[in-house]
């Protein structure tokens, strides 16, 4: 190979000028940074919750006497969370903000990102509201909704014969 070889417009075999080609080594490495540094700057401070939609992973189990109803709300506090429950509804809300601020040597750090989810569960009918009980742990949100013994006594066990 000669010198004259890597000048782009000293070649005679046609190859394609770097400046002009979108797929040159450059254009690509070019791209390729706009790509990293466009993504790192919009992720940066990025809270996502595990649900991603908003809606929080839940359980729904009846046990013999009681409707129980547990939330995954990971980061939240106690004092963000808010349990309503009327006939047939149980609805469930909480919000997160977060803040970071850092100030040291050479920068100044600013993060902020925020979170809401807002769910609402249809309840059966014979649920005693009044006597609902909720307890929140380690990000879990536990809500136990007595059945009123009328629902408790009207559920029978049927018998499957073969067809």
């Amino acid at each position: 190979m000669q010198i004259k070889d890597l000048i782009p417009w000293a070649r005679k075999d046609g190859a394609p000028d770097a400046k002009s080609s979108e797929d040159s080594p450059i254009a690509t490495l070019q791209r390729e940074m706009n790509h990293v540094f466009e993504n790192f700057w919009n992720r940066v401070g990025q809270f996502e919750w595990p649900w991603g939609s908003g809606e929080a992973k839940s359980d729904v189990v009846e046990t013999d006497n009681a409707i129980e109803v547990s939330i995954e709300l990971p980061g939240m506090e106690m004092k963000d969370i808010e349990v309503t429950v009327n006939d047939d509804m149980l609805t469930v809300k909480g919000e997160k903000k977060i803040e970071r601020q850092e100030e040291k040597k050479g920068y100044y750090l600013s993060e902020r990102s925020y979170g809401a989810i807002y769910r609402t569960i249809p309840l059966p009918p014979g649920v005693d509201g009044e006597k609902a009980q909720a307890s929140f742990k380690n990000g879990v949100l536990t809500i136990k909704l007595p059945q009123t013994p009328e629902a408790q006594a009207k559920v029978r066990k049927i018998a499957v014969k073969e067809a």
